[in-house]
């Protein structure tokens, strides 16, 4: 794996490299046969021209960057990974997240692969294909979704930062199974103008690196804040590891990685509670009639549907098609119950910092496993329930959550999910610091 963005960058700013060299990396690896189905479009003469005007002494110094196909960019279409798009009118202007990465010094270097308007945790696309995870040069495996692209872009070292949304899951979900860094900000601090929407109570615009200190740079970036930063050690910290659910079923790989991060962190000094949090048993009948995703997105599509439905996929127009059953009743009581359950859990996790949870219950599957086709929708549909399971209370908190790799090779990546309500996202982030480096002296599997 190449280095992370901000050793780049100290490369650059010592005259190490040059920012149309590291460009021309970024693009070989975009262009190599283990990258197809990663990028919807490449423009590697305009990241070339651009990487050569650039400056080092910008934040992200002329580095190539990756957009998930949800984001506006100024004259290319925003399809969202859909065939019925593809020949939408091209955006008029950037989205915030995109212009504000752009001023920063970042180089688009292209827009990448998704799950059809972004409905799915396991990242396959049956118009346009899905990257395979690169964890596995052996076996394709699945990249997780919905931001399947932009997470294989970082992993495989084409782009510093994958831009994406998180939903559900979206950024999290593919950190961990490509073996990089997720972060999950509080919705409300990163506009999410110009992005095609999934559920406006839930999305969350966002990134994944290689680094957590490179998500804080991204974040500050993308949020136009300062991360207040915290030099408490690790012993500072009271985290508690929720066993309701989100333990349940873990495969053996996960499992085993947990709780060896677990332990590294309070061998480090990390205070850890076992604690039961039986609110998340709750979400089930909260979510019983759909759900915000299931009528949100109904009501974005209602009218595309009526003319297009023939070429949607068929697993996330199924998921779509649910939300027009949802009474108006029925979405204001769901406003309320989340509004109490939020509560119910901020009251639960008084007094701890954050909480450690597996980021995923299972390892990549291969992507023949849960491959398009109406045979394997049960287990296309099984995988995708799992995957999301964990990182779905987060953004029905409101709340923040990193997940950072946890595994050691030669094991399938797995992440450790720290997480805590809204507004508490430098406190995670501080948290994630230390424990990156705590996991890092992890050097074998055990």
């Amino acid at each position: 794996m190449r280095q992370d963005l901000l050793a780049t960058r100290e490369r650059l700013r010592d005259g190490a490299t040059n920012a149309t060299a590291e460009m021309d990396a970024s693009i070989a690896i975009a262009q190599a046969p283990a990258s197809r189905h990663v990028f919807m479009r490449t423009d590697v003469d305009a990241a070339r021209a651009a990487a050569s005007r650039s400056s080092p002494w910008m934040p992200l110094a002329g580095l190539a960057i990756s957009v998930k196909d949800l984001f506006d960019v100024s004259g290319e279409v925003t399809a969202a990974g859909s065939a019925v798009l593809a020949h939408a009118p091209p955006a008029v202007a950037d989205s915030p997240a995109v212009a504000r990465l752009k001023s920063a010094g970042g180089v688009v270097l292209g827009r990448t692969h998704m799950t059809e308007f972004a409905f799915s945790g396991v990242g396959t696309n049956p118009h346009y294909g899905t990257p395979a995870n690169p964890a596995d040069p052996a076996t394709p495996r699945i990249p997780g979704g919905s931001s399947s692209g932009a997470a294989v872009s970082v992993a495989n070292g084409a782009a510093f930062i994958g831009l994406g949304s998180d939903t559900g899951g979206s950024i999290r979900v593919p950190a961990a199974l490509c073996g990089i860094v997720g972060f999950k900000s509080t919705a409300q601090l990163v506009p999410r103008e110009g992005a095609l929407p999934l559920s406006s109570t839930l999305d969350t615009v966002c990134a994944m690196t290689r680094s957590v200190r490179d998500a804080i740079l991204a974040h500050e970036i993308l949020a136009r804040r300062i991360v207040t930063r915290s030099h408490a050690p690790l012993s500072g910290y009271r985290l508690a590891v929720a066993r309701t659910t989100m333990l349940d079923g873990l495969d053996a790989t996960v499992a085993h990685a947990f709780d060896r991060a677990v332990a590294t962190l309070r061998d480090a000094g990390a205070q850890v509670t076992d604690i039961e949090l039986g609110e998340i048993r709750n979400l089930g009948a909260i979510q019983s009639t759909g759900g915000f995703t299931a009528a949100e997105s109904y009501a974005w599509h209602r009218h595309l549907l009526e003319k297009h439905s023939a070429g949607y996929d068929p697993r996330v127009l199924a998921r779509i098609v649910r939300g027009a059953n949802m009474k108006a009743y029925e979405y204001i009581e769901l406003i309320h119950a989340r509004s109490g359950w939020i509560a119910s859990i901020d009251k639960a996790l008084r007094g701890f910092d954050a909480v450690l949870s597996p980021t995923i219950p299972m390892v990549a599957p291969p992507i023949a496993q849960v491959a398009p086709g109406a045979e394997r929708d049960d287990e296309f549909f099984r995988v995708n329930t799992l995957l999301l399971r964990n990182t779905s209370v987060v953004n029905m908190l409101d709340g923040c959550a990193i997940s950072i790799p946890c595994h050691v090779p030669p094991e399938l990546p797995c992440g450790l999910m720290i997480w805590q309500s809204a507004m508490r996202d430098d406190t995670v982030l501080n948290i994630a610091l230390r424990a990156e480096s705590a996991l890092a002296s992890i050097t074998e599997p055990t």
